[in-house]
């Protein structure tokens, strides 16, 4: 069967409620461990993740961190009160700028793409809000500009309000940047499936330790289990670490509606990686352990952008963006060497340093992996591309991870316990 074809309802499972975890475990790595090896299944403690691990292999982490990207105003009456309904606005990507670095530099003005919740009750005008920063009164204004495909485009505007400044004398608040509007007013925005709201914990369990670059709206959960000790440990066996970054987008948690993936439209999510990651990954023979179906997504496409470049070394970052269905299109003609070699030489033509570019890759069975040959993940929903990725990894064996993590009294999703997976 093509991969098009395959039928998303052959990738179902029966996921009781009370097994999708809705807290983490007081202590990361108490979590769980799931072992496939070779078609053998066994359990462990993540904390003895290492133990398992290759000596001297290269370990990939992806380092984006989750922004507070829920953020609230209320509509105003007619004297400026906020009386009115409660709009929310869910940040999905920068728009203006699109740099996610620059974007949260912004001090006065950004606009993003969003979706909007309770948008009936917003037809007109701009939504207004008050912040206290750094003992200062910011004002907020966001403008509704209209639909940009799926979401709606928003401009934010701010500044300090005049009477908050004493004596007349000129605030030294109005650099303001948008990381710091959103650390004020924004909410972090954890799973749908949590079906709870959040709470002032999950602003450190819903993060990775080594979380470092923000952009996501969803954490890369197979990280969460991480700890100092754990990565000491990972260190001490001699297993080199390198972190990439793929910000997580909303389309994460998309359900596949149609009856075959093929009509599944996969959402974009943007990349950063360095020369120097690329260069550990040739060292290692473009072999990687991954930490999360995020890290596998952003180094199996790296292999289809030095694809790219051996057709055209002059393209820019942006044409090295990697479609939905590349990998089933375009016959693999080279090594993995060297296709991260074309990528070394388009660092060094366009004398950078690191590669900001986008994937839509969709990872199902049929796909031949390139650089992941052991995966480190939590356990996914019923009919979902994760599954898919996973069962593409295990050869199909995904049923015998899947129905040994349910019998054992293993923890889903998210929060849940974690595997490791070696085909």
């Amino acid at each position: 069967m093509e991969t098009k074809e395959i039928h998303i309802s052959d990738y179902h499972y029966d996921l009781p409620d009370e097994r999708i975890a809705k807290f983490p475990e007081p202590q990361r790595d108490h979590s769980k461990l799931l072992i496939y090896n070779k078609g053998k299944v066994g359990e462990d403690v993540f904390w003895h993740l290492p133990q398992y691990l290759p000596k001297g292999g290269l370990m990939v982490m992806n380092n984006t961190k989750v922004i507070q990207a829920r953020l609230h105003f209320r509509k105003s009456d007619a004297y400026g009160q906020p009386t009115g309904a409660l709009i929310e606005i869910f940040l999905l990507e920068p728009f203006v700028p699109a740099d996610y670095e620059q974007m949260f530099q912004q001090t006065s003005r950004c606009q993003w793409l969003c979706l909007v919740g309770n948008q009936k009750k917003w037809k007109e005008g701009p939504l207004f809000r008050k912040l206290e920063i750094r003992n200062e009164t910011i004002d907020i204004r966001a403008t509704r500009l209209g639909e940009h495909g799926t979401s709606q485009l928003i401009d934010f505007e701010w500044s300090v309000t005049p009477s908050s400044s004493s004596n007349g004398e000129e605030s030294g608040v109005k650099g303001v940047s948008f990381a710091e509007i959103l650390d004020a007013m924004g909410e972090l925005p954890i799973p749908p499936y949590l079906n709870r709201e959040t709470q002032e914990s999950d602003k450190t369990t819903y993060q990775t330790v080594y979380s470092k670059i923000k952009g996501s709206v969803a954490a890369p959960t197979a990280g969460l289990h991480f700890t100092q000790r754990v990565l000491d440990d990972v260190d001490a066996r001699g297993i080199e670490r390198e972190e990439l970054t793929l910000h997580v987008g909303a389309g994460t948690f998309k359900p596949v509606k149609s009856e075959t993936i093929g009509e599944h439209a996969m959402h974009t999510e943007y990349i950063a990686v360095r020369r120097h990651t690329v260069e550990r990954l040739l060292a290692h023979q473009c072999e990687a352990i991954a930490v999360g179906t995020t890290s596998v997504r952003t180094l199996e496409s790296l292999y289809y952008m030095g694809l790219k470049l051996e057709n055209d070394p002059t393209l820019s970052a942006e044409a090295l963006h990697v479609c939905q269905w590349e990998p089933y299109e375009h016959v693999a003609s080279i090594t993995p060497q060297k296709a991260l070699q074309n990528l070394l030489a388009w660092y060094d033509r366009n004398g950078e340093s690191v590669l900001h570019s986008s994937t839509q890759i969709i990872i199902a069975p049929g796909y031949d992996y390139k650089i992941v040959k052991m995966l480190i993940t939590n356990f996914h929903q019923p009919q979902s591309t994760l599954l898919l990725l996973v069962s593409a990894f295990v050869h199909g064996d995904w049923r015998k991870i899947y129905d040994y993590a349910l019998a054992h009294d293993f923890r889903f999703l998210s929060y849940g316990d974690s595997s490791l997976l070696i085909p």
